[in-house]
C-alpha cells in the first residue's frame, strides 16, 4: 500500500533540536498559522483554501430528495472527503488512509453533529421533499494542517452557497431558477473552526499549524473545535503523549483567538465576493425584468 515517505533520522533530530531552542524551520512563532488564502469560485458554494503549501477545495451541491423516515422535518447534509493522489504519494483512490478516516470523523463531529447548519431550514414538505446538501472536500496539495484547512474550506463554502428558492403547491414543489428568483443563503447557526496543536518532548512543547515534516516528528496532536463565541464543539486527541490539563486549557484560549481571527478573515472575503457579484449583476438584471 502506498505511504508517505518517512522523514530521515537526521531531519527528525534537526527539527527536534530546533524546537528545543524555540526555533521553527520556517521562522514562525510556535502559536502562529501559515499565510491563509481564501478564494471563491464563479458559482456559489466553491471555496479554495491555501494554508501555506496545503491546498483544499470544498464544493457544495444540492438536490431535492425524500427526507429520512426518522427525520421528517429535516433536510439531509453530508460531508465527503476525497484525497487526490497528486497531493501525496500516500493517497490512493478507493483506499482511504488513516489520515482520511480521521479527517472525515473530525469534520463530521465539528460541523454536522454540532448543528452548524440548520437542517430544518432545508425541509420543503414534511415527510415528502427536502433539500439534500453535500459538501465535497478535495485535498489538492498536502503539507500538513489538513484538518484546519478543510474545516475552513467547508464553513466558507457553506456561508457562500445559495440554494434555489421553491414554490410549494399542495404536495408539489417547483424549484425556481436563478433568473426566476434570487437564490437563498443557508441558515448557519454558528461557525465552528478547528485548530490543531502538535505536541513534542512529552507535552512540554506544542505547535500550532504544523507542517508535514513537523507532523511526522510529533508525539501527539490535539484538535480543538470551537466557534468565535468561545463555545467548544469538540476536543480530539491522537497519539500516546500525555497532556497536562492546564496545557489543554491554554490550548483552548489560544484556539479561541485563532478562531476569531479566521472568522473575521472569512467574513471579509465573503463581503468582498458579495460586492463583486452585486455590481450590475443578477440583482440589477432581476430588477430590470420585474420593471418590464
Amino acid at each position: 500500500m502506498p505511504r508517505e515517505a518517512e522523514i530521515s533520522v537526521n531531519e527528525r533530530t534537526f527539527i527536534q533540536q530546533a524546537l528545543q531552542e524555540n526555533i521553527r524551520l520556517d521562522g514562525r512563532a510556535f502559536d502562529a498559522f501559515r499565510p491563509l488564502k481564501l478564494n471563491f469560485g464563479d458559482e456559489y458554494g466553491v471555496a479554495d483554501v491555501e494554508l501555506g503549501k496545503t491546498r483544499v477545495i470544498a464544493r457544495i451541491s444540492v438536490e431535492v430528495t425524500t427526507p429520512l423516515p426518522e427525520r421528517k422535518f429535516d433536510g439531509i447534509f453530508q460531508i465527503v472527503t476525497e484525497f487526490s493522489p497528486m497531493a501525496s504519494p500516500a493517497f490512493e483512490v478507493g483506499r482511504p488512509t488513516d489520515a482520511e478516516v480521521i479527517l472525515s470523523r473530525i469534520l463530521e463531529k465539528a460541523i454536522r453533529r454540532s448543528n452548524a447548519l440548520d437542517t430544518e431550514s432545508l425541509c420543503i414538505i414534511a415527510g415528502l421533499k427536502c433539500f439534500a446538501l453535500r459538501a465535497d472536500v478535495h485535498i489538492i496539495d498536502h503539507d500538513g494542517g489538513l484538518i484546519d484547512a478543510s474545516c475552513i474550506a467547508v464553513m466558507a463554502a457553506l456561508q457562500h452557497f445559495r440554494r434555489p428558492d421553491v414554490v410549494v403547491e399542495g404536495e408539489k414543489a417547483i424549484v425556481l431558477s436563478e433568473r426566476e428568483r434570487e437564490p437563498i443563503p443557508l441558515s448557519i447557526l454558528h461557525q465552528p473552526l478547528c485548530v490543531t496543536f502538535s505536541y513534542y518532548e512529552e507535552g512540554e512543547i506544542f505547535l500550532v499549524d504544523a507542517t508535514l515534516a513537523e507532523e511526522q516528528v510529533r508525539q501527539a496532536e490535539i484538535i480543538v473545535t470551537m466557534n468565535r463565541h468561545g463555545e467548544v464543539c469538540q476536543i480530539a486527541k491522537y497519539g500516546g503523549a500525555t497532556v497536562d490539563p492546564l496545557a489543554l486549557l491554554n490550548c483552548t484560549n489560544i484556539a479561541l483567538q485563532k478562531v476569531q481571527d479566521m472568522s473575521r478573515f472569512i467574513q471579509h472575503k465573503l463581503d468582498e465576493d458579495a460586492k463583486k457579484r452585486d455590481v450590475g449583476g443578477l440583482m440589477a438584471e432581476l430588477s430590470a425584468e420585474n420593471a418590464r
